[in-house]
Parts: C-alpha cells; structure tokens; sequence
C-alpha cells in the first residue's frame, strides 16, 4: 500500500489480536487514516511511513514466552505518541523495563476499571473512582511499570488496567476499547490521537474519492480496463470510480452464475448499461455452473468449483476484448491485512469476488485495485460519494459462491428456484416492516431435510426452509435479530403459500462469537 502524504498518518502494528481490524475502524471513523502492518515488517516501514502516531495491537501470545511476537523500543523513540492495548501493553511494559508475569490470573469478558487518576486519556468519561465497563481478554498481567509510568486505572484483575506516562505520551490499556463491549471505546481513542496527538482527522471519502481517481488514471494512462462484476457492492464501486476516471476504456465483465438472488442478474445488466452506460459483457453461464455443480454436496469443494469455473469463463470472455492490459477489483483492507497476517492468515493470495483463490499465473494483467485501503462500511460510504442509492449500497452481504452454500447437499435448478422464491419473499417483509436497515444479513437457506405436513386436506412430503438474520456493528460479532412475531408468522405463512416445495419454515436463532468467519 502506498501512505497518502498529504494526511495525517497512524501506524498499527499487529500483533495477531482477532479484533486488530477494529482497531483501524476506529481510527478511520474518526476521520485519521491508518494502516495496520505486521510486528515481523513494521519496523522496515517507520521512517518512510512517519507515523504522527502508533498503536500497539492485543494478541493471542504471552510476553513471558520465548517465541512470542516483538519488536524493537525503536517505536518508542520516534518521539511519536504509542497507545498499547492489552498484548500491547504488556510488550511495552517489559521492552521499557517493567514486569510481566504469566498465567496466573486470567481475566476475560465485560470487567469494571476504576480511574484511578485524572488523564487526557479518559478526558469527558469521569472522574477519579468512576467506574467505567470495559472488555477484557488476557491471561498475563504486568505486575511492574516502567520508570516514568503511573496507573491511571484499576480493575479486580488488573492493578494495572491502564498505565500513562504522561511526559513522553506512552499509554497502555488492558482492555480492548475497539470492541463495543467497551460502550465508550470510541472517546478513548478520540482522546488520544485528537486530545494526546493533536490530530486534526483529515480523512474523508471525498478526498479519497479525488485522490483515487488521479491515481486510477496515472496507472492506467490510455490502457484498457477489464472489472470482473459479480453484482456485489465491491466490485460495483470499484466499476463506478474506475468509469467516472477513465470512461470507455473500461469494460466491465459480469458473469452470471445463475446463482444469485431473484432478478439480481437483471438489476446488475440494468444498472450499469441503461444508468451509468457503462460498456459490459453479461454471460449468462447459469446452466454452465449447475451442470459443474452437479451431484457436489461438500461446500469447501462446491466453493472451488464456483472459483475455477468462474475465472475459467472470465478468461474467455476476457480474451475477446482486444488490448485490455488491466483487471479491475474490488479486494478491500481486510483481505490484503489477512494475506500478510502475522499469525497465517488463509488469504495468502490476491482473491477473487468469490473469495476462493487467487487468479491463475497464466492471465498477464496488471491489477487496478482502488479500494484496497476500504473497510466494507468505507466501501458503501465511497458508493454514495458516487451517487449509488442507498438501496444499492446498502445491501446485506452476500457470499461470492452464492446460493450454492445457502443449499446444504447436491445443487440443482429446481432447489435453486424454490431458494430464491423464498428469499424474495422474506426480503420483501422485511422491508415492508422497516427493518431491512436494522439487520446486517438476513437470508433464507433450504435445508436438506423433508416433513410430512397437511396442507387443506393433502398430505405433503417437501423441505424445510430455514430464515436467519442477525445483528451487527462491525461484522466481528453477532447475535440473532429479534424478529416481531407477526412479521415471522406473515413471511412464513407467504412462503408456504406461494413457494411450492416448502411446507415448514424455522428461524434460526444462533449466535456469532467473536472471531468465527463471516455470516454466510
């Protein structure tokens, strides 16, 4: 990645917590743009990075262990300020000359902090003896600080819950104010890269629209550009800025899998043709798919078949567009952060929308990647910025293969028209109820089981269709929506109805804890 210079820039250096993504989230809400780097590569970037500030990530090591992740006090004589969190702090306190010690007192889950000092580091959150909620999530403890430290709060678990020293700027929490377990994360980290750093928050969508233009058409020069369109929010925003930098020397290739939503491949041909007039090749390769799917049940295996087949009939549509020397796609923060991972992230190559692999050696084309430096929730801001609705971009996520794992067992045509019948149907109550914006993924999946039921006075013999939604600020946890019970019995009493080959309808209720992988 390549650091804009003309902002205020903070280094993140990761040391392989779960939740280091939120980190970045954090920080770029409040208008700071940061990059997360690994602790083995961080070092080599600091004096061309020149971070105005540096935080140091939790992680799932112990300092006391021989092999753990480190680095040198280098970050500490920057001169810049350091916030360290939980792992972080711990480090910081034995690189500084504290103590460490390990394992003895285990402290995980909602916790209470007592402020123990007046600090501009929990400036607006209370008064000394406040207690304040917090998420902690360590087995270690310091139970030293270094010279020129004081605590500044106190939990049962943790004498040292927070520790400042105040002249240099060096701060360490043991808890995790990214999460939002910690209601009042966010001020934290506002008092400490506007109240401590003196940042201004410089970093908006507009500029970063602007900016990525000029470099889209630097790159690009008078070359041809082909975006591989999956008719989700990445890759169509990534289309739309990369259109409205270089016009017609893009051509989008949008390959119909036959596996999305009802009318979804209709909506994306329509789009981009009739309103923005954007020169695109639709494929219809639905029987093509199906047929390749035939008879796989195991979902790992129906994922690669998706990712082969599909980069198999990009290549040859590709192929026919004459002096494309780009590919355009929409490969966000999270999977470039994960393909240098500290502790083996499974991206270790640029993927595909599918999100199952890497393009083969064998397609010569340069990569055009303009939203590379976005989270998701950056991503649908940049689309606004760009006149998509909010209808669009405001879309719950949906995974690359598609229906294709939302069909437990062998996939064939009739069991894919019955899922997106349904499907229409519960997205339709949903936002006829107003609550299509209260919930982060909602979805139906059609289960490979068959009931006996009575429907007027005919037995049936037909599948269950299972109904999730679920809840989330930032995708790394969630919990089940709480559905209105009439709005549940209304959509099930539709499907039923109007989907033949359903005859039962179940809600599922299951949680997301942190750190499993996204909702599917």
């Amino acid at each position: 990645m390549t650091a804009p210079a003309n902002h205020e820039r903070v280094l993140i250096i990761d040391f392989g917590s779960q939740v280091t993504q939120l980190i970045a989230r954090r920080v770029r809400e409040l208008g700071v743009y940061c990059e997360i780097h690994p602790f083995d590569k961080a070092e080599a970037i600091l004096d061309d990075f020149a971070p105005r500030a540096v935080i140091l990530s939790g992680g799932p090591s112990s300092v006391t262990e021989a092999d753990s992740p480190r680095i040198s006090d280098k970050v500490f004589r920057l001169g810049a300020p350091v916030l360290a969190v939980c792992y972080g702090e711990q480090l910081m306190c034995d690189l500084l000359g504290g103590k460490v010690e390990g394992g003895h007192h285990r402290e995980f889950g909602r916790a209470d902090i007592v402020l123990a000092k007046e600090s501009p580091l929990f400036a607006g959150i209370g008064a000394v003896d406040h207690r304040e909620p917090v998420w902690m999530s360590h087995g270690d403890r310091v139970t030293a600080i270094p010279e020129g430290f004081e605590v500044i709060a106190t939990s049962e678990g943790s004498p040292f819950a927070a520790i400042a020293d105040h002249r240099r700027n060096f701060y360490g929490v043991q808890f995790h104010p990214e999460v939002v377990h910690t209601p009042r994360g966010k001020v934290i980290y506002e008092n400490f890269l506007k109240g401590v750093a003196g940042l201004k928050g410089d970093w908006s969508m507009a500029a970063y629209k602007d900016e990525q233009i000029a470099r889209i058409r630097q790159q690009v020069g008078k070359g041809k550009v082909i975006c591989g369109l999956s008719g989700g929010v990445d890759s169509s925003v990534a289309a739309v800025l990369i259109h409205e930098a270089i016009g017609d020397q893009l051509t989008c290739v949008f390959v119909d899998t036959g596996l999305m939503r009802k009318d979804e491949g209709e909506q994306v041909v329509s789009l981009f043709r009739n309103h923005y007039n954007i020169p695109l090749v639709h494929v219809d390769a639905g029987a093509e798919f199906l047929g390749a799917l035939a008879g796989i049940s195991d979902p790992e295996t129906k994922r690669k078949t998706i990712g082969k087949l599909f980069i198999d009939v990009f290549d040859r549509e590709a192929g026919k567009i004459e002096g494309a020397e780009f590919l355009a796609q929409g490969t966000l923060y999270p999977d470039v952060i994960e393909s240098v991972s500290p502790t083996g992230g499974p991206s270790h190559v640029i993927k595909s929308h599918h999100n199952v692999g890497g393009l083969p050696d064998y397609m010569k084309l340069k990569l055009v990647e303009p939203l590379r430096e976005l989270f998701k929730d950056e991503v649908r801001q940049l689309g606004r910025e760009l006149g998509l609705t909010d209808a669009f971009v405001g879309r719950h996520p949906f995974p690359g293969p598609g229906l294709a794992i939302r069909i437990p067992g062998d996939i064939t045509p009739e069991k894919v028209k019955v899922l997106q019948e349904a499907d229409a149907i519960y997205l339709e109550e949903i936002r006829k109820a107003g609550l299509y914006d209260k919930i982060w993924q909602a979805f139906a999946v059609l289960l490979p089981v068959k009931t006996v039921g009575v429907m007027g006075d005919a037995r049936t013999y037909e599948n269950v269709l299972a109904l999730r939604a679920v809840t989330s600020v930032d995708g790394m946890t969630a919990d089940f929506f709480e559905f209105p019970w009439d709005v549940l019995g209304r959509t099930a009493t539709r499907i039923v109805n109007e989907v033949r080959g359903v005859n039962r309808v179940v809600y599922d209720v299951t949680s997301k804890p942190p750190g499993t992988i996204e909702w599917e």
